[in-house]
């Protein structure tokens, strides 16, 4: 018997647009072409970035030459990026959908506004057509539902029966650390050897790159004891040294996770274990919430230390998932 999960969808996705081949990139106006060539060449991209800004910016100029018959970016202005927008929004694109492929012209449009603008009179004026537009309004087509704590024992029980060590050791780092999905490959075996400070119940890793420009913003997470006796185990069990942690074997030989290893085993092996849908995003905010929530740890130390924020009001807009049922309860006392 099939079983039954519970997907907490708000709305229907979006279906994808359509991949640009290379024969339809190659209707595309040379100029065009060679600035995106020339931009994505030139910056420095972390790989995932420039492969989600080189199909954002095919699927723009793709658009430019279907929808606008081809016209010069120079020429371009910020009603016809709206056009774009409305464009995604008609397609039920999702608002982070949207943001990426805004940011991604926009990018380019600042290459061209700092670079290209000193030796091409077409752009001598060029600005950048993005800046000044309305906010894009926020669209969520998942309900957001906490891992708890009950929920995190619960699959660490059955990955156990199934002597799962790789997936007990990221289901720990993931619910104990508040890592990011691109965050938690980056962890180095050389952390086991850490020694735990006197009177602390924690080691803090080693420098971690996390969203941003460039390489991304440095980190260092907080990793507790729990957390490290899996990471432990694993490399125990798994029978081989590695710089990396979270390793996978391909053809024989180890080597540093991939993303997909993860998003894999949330939707096929933790999502069949809760019968819900379990997304990697989810995990950050469970373990930022179980902090606040049951720990009780001050929301302002979370903040700063967990989920590496500058400001609360991310952590609370993103990231605090508690329902406050005891607090409402007390409203009409």
């Amino acid at each position: 018997m099939t079983k039954k999960i519970e997907k907490n969808m708000l709305r229907e996705r979006a279906k994808p647009l359509p991949e640009i081949t290379d024969e339809m990139w190659n209707k595309i106006d040379d100029e065009h072409r060679l600035l995106v060539q020339e931009f994505l060449e030139t910056g420095s991209f972390r790989e995932k970035s420039r492969r989600q800004y080189t199909s954002a910016l095919k699927q723009f100029f793709y658009w430019v030459h279907s929808s606008l018959n081809d016209k010069k970016l120079y020429k371009i202005t910020k009603r016809d990026f709206l056009r774009y927008i409305s464009f995604l929004k008609n397609r039920s694109m999702s608002s982070s959908a949207i943001a990426l492929k805004k940011a991604a012209v926009s990018s380019l449009n600042n290459y061209i506004e700092n670079v290209v603008a000193d030796d091409d009179e077409n752009y001598d004026k060029f600005r950048n057509f993005t800046r000044g537009l309305p906010a894009i309004p926020k669209t969520q087509t998942y309900q957001k539902v906490k891992i708890t704590y009950e929920d995190y024992q619960e699959m660490m029980k059955i990955l156990e029966d199934d002597e799962n060590y790789l997936g007990m050791a990221w289901l720990a780092t993931a619910f104990n650390v508040g890592a990011r999905l691109a965050e938690i490959v980056q962890f180095k075996t050389e952390i086991l050897n850490y020694e735990i400070p006197e009177g602390q119940n924690y080691v803090l890793s080693h420098t971690i790159y996390g969203k941003g420009r460039g390489e991304g913003k440095v980190l260092n997470y907080m990793i507790n004891k729990e957390a490290l006796d899996y990471l432990k185990l694993w490399v125990e069990k798994r029978g081989y040294d590695h710089e990396y942690l979270f390793t996978t074997t391909y053809g024989g030989e180890p080597k540093q996770m991939s993303e997909s290893w993860a998003e894999y085993f949330c939707s096929d092996v933790l999502t069949d274990i809760l019968e819900r849908r379990i997304n990697v995003h989810l995990f950050k905010a469970s373990c930022i919430t179980y902090l606040l929530e049951v720990k009780k740890v001050p929301l302002e130390l979370v903040s700063k230390y967990v989920a590496q924020h500058e400001d609360i009001s991310t952590t609370v807009r993103h990231y605090d998932l508690r329902d406050f049922a005891e607090e409402k309860n007390n409203i009409f006392k």
